[in-house]
C-alpha cells in the first residue's frame, strides 16, 4: 500500500513538473503575440513644456512590428527614432535607429508578461534596458542604465 501511494505521489509530482515545463516552453511566436497590445498610436503625456511626442506602432507581419517615436517642439520634429520589434532566430529584439546615428541598436527581449516587457543590451552606452508596462489605456516606457532612468508616459490616441 505504501509503495502504491508513493508511486501515485511520484506520478502527480512528475505530471505537475511536466505541465510547468510545457508552460515554460512557450514558443517565440506565442511570446511575440503577447506584444500586440502595443499596436496603435500612443500620445506622450509627460513631455517637457513646449514639446509633445508620440509613438506609433504598426503590425507588418506575425513576426514584425514597426514603430516610430517622435518628439516635437511646436509641431517641428526635434527627435525621431525608427523602432522595430521582431523575431530573429529564436529571440525577440527591440531595434532602435536614431536619426543621425550610424547603425541600429538591438535590445534582446529578456522578460515578457501579459501587459509588460523588458529588452536589454548591456553592451550599449545608454540605455541598457527598455521596459514597457501597460495599465489600461496608458503605457509607461522606461529607458535606463548606469544609474540613470527616463520615463515616457503615453495614453492611447484615437486619431
Amino acid at each position: 500500500m505504501k509503495i502504491l501511494r508513493l508511486h501515485m505521489i511520484i506520478s502527480v509530482v512528475f505530471s505537475l513538473g511536466m505541465m510547468n515545463l510545457a508552460k515554460g516552453q512557450e514558443s517565440t511566436t506565442q511570446k511575440f503575440k503577447k506584444l500586440e497590445w502595443l499596436i496603435g498610436k500612443w500620445q506622450r503625456t509627460n513631455s517637457k513644456p513646449g514639446q509633445s511626442g508620440y509613438e506609433n506602432w504598426t503590425k507588418v507581419s506575425e513576426t514584425r512590428f514597426i514603430g516610430k517615436g517622435v518628439t516635437l517642439k511646436e509641431k517641428i520634429p526635434v527627435f525621431t527614432e525608427e523602432l522595430e520589434l521582431s523575431i530573429k532566430g529564436d529571440d525577440i529584439f527591440y531595434t532602435v535607429v536614431v536619426t543621425g546615428e550610424p547603425k541600429p541598436v538591438d535590445f534582446k527581449l529578456t522578460a515578457i508578461g501579459k501587459d509588460a516587457f523588458v529588452c536589454e543590451n548591456p553592451e550599449h552606452d545608454f540605455p541598457k534596458k527598455i521596459a514597457y508596462k501597460r495599465t489600461g489605456k496608458t503605457v509607461k516606457a522606461i529607458v535606463s542604465g548606469d544609474g540613470k532612468s527616463l520615463d515616457y508616459n503615453f495614453t492611447r490616441s484615437h486619431d
